[in-house]
């Protein structure tokens, strides 16, 4: 029977699907050190939560594919899977939708403080205090930046439209897809929005582009959302233009060093934090270990994965003679 590896968190519904089709064992370290004989000469599959690095594939000599559980696979190095022959898939647009409603209630927390006000009314202050302070911003007549125009940037750019804001982007290169204003560099984006919204995937392209210059062109009056990864933003860059009120709050989902947020950004009221929640929703987290499930099912039994990523394209002559 063929074997399948759960290597570190493994989804309730990964068992549930996975079972009736194949023998399971679990690597809940991650660590290539603690791969037992019975898994090298055994497992041809694994799942993972975005965390394969290159040494636990090559402990595991019999190894085919990587079927992750998430959109980005930063964490699973899929150059070095190609050399290896492994596949490495992914679980695109079934968290599409979930990620970008996450982001304009991220959003509109920011501006309107949201969170802010339902604490004052718990805390019992309207009682004692009188209504809540009025926000100081407002979506109304802003012009957005979305910084990455992906599957998941075109959802979030949608969403905008109903709410009257102008919309412009900026990716390595225009879409012919798209109706909004393009700009070829991020500061000219930056410069020419007030609220910049980050949805790019960790890349070495992408650290730390959100740095001090980007937001001072950002401006008094800009706000910034960071919904990609952690990676991309200068947290310490972004904290001084925070406590130096050269850009107006910024709401993020993602942090550099996951699960630690750094101090000071939970001291300033204008700035809404999230713990890494854009796609958790038990329906989107069930959808997402569904495709992973169905990845290494379609791989194995028809021949075929769903979604492998761009760097391990699907050869079919390659899955013939691996599952011959």
């Amino acid at each position: 029977m063929t074997t399948i590896l759960l290597v570190g968190r493994a989804h309730p519904r990964f068992r549930e699907k996975l079972s009736p089709h194949f023998e399971l064992l679990e690597l809940p370290s991650a660590k290539p050190e603690d791969v037992t004989d019975e898994m090298k000469a055994k497992v041809v599959g694994a799942t993972t939560f975005n965390n394969f690095p290159p040494a636990l594939m090559e402990a595991l000599p019999n190894l085919r594919i990587i079927a992750n559980f998430g959109v980005g696979y930063d964490g699973v190095d899929a150059d070095h899977a190609a050399t290896k022959g492994i596949l490495v898939t992914n679980t695109p647009e079934v968290l599409d939708e979930e990620v970008a409603d996450t982001t304009i209630g991220l959003l509109i927390n920011t501006i309107r403080l949201l969170p802010q006000a339902e604490t004052y009314l718990r805390e019992g202050r309207w009682v004692k205090e009188g209504p809540f302070r009025l926000s100081p911003l407002s979506l109304r007549g802003r012009h957005v930046g979305v910084y990455g125009m992906g599957r998941i940037g075109r959802q979030i750019a949608r969403r905008l439209e109903a709410f009257n804001v102008k919309i412009s982007y900026h990716t390595r290169s225009p879409r012919a897809d798209v109706p909004y204003d393009y700009y070829r560099t991020l500061k000219e984006l930056a410069e020419a929005v007030d609220t910049l919204i980050c949805i790019v995937p960790k890349t070495p392209e992408t650290r730390q582009t959100i740095n001090r210059e980007i937001l001072k062109a950002l401006g008094p009056n800009g706000v910034m959302i960071n919904v990609g990864r952690g990676w991309t933003v200068h947290e310490g860059d972004l904290i001084e233009a925070l406590r130096n009120k050269e850009i107006a709050g910024a709401g993020l989902d993602v942090f550099e060093d996951e699960p630690h947020v750094p101090e000071e950004l939970m001291t300033f009221d204008n700035v809404s934090l999230l713990p890494h929640v854009a796609s958790a929703s038990v329906v989107t987290r069930n959808a997402m270990a569904d495709l992973v499930s169905d990845n290494l099912i379609a791989y194995f039994t028809k021949g075929a994965p769903i979604t492998p990523v761009p760097e391990t394209p699907f050869e079919a002559g390659k899955a013939e003679a691996s599952n011959g």
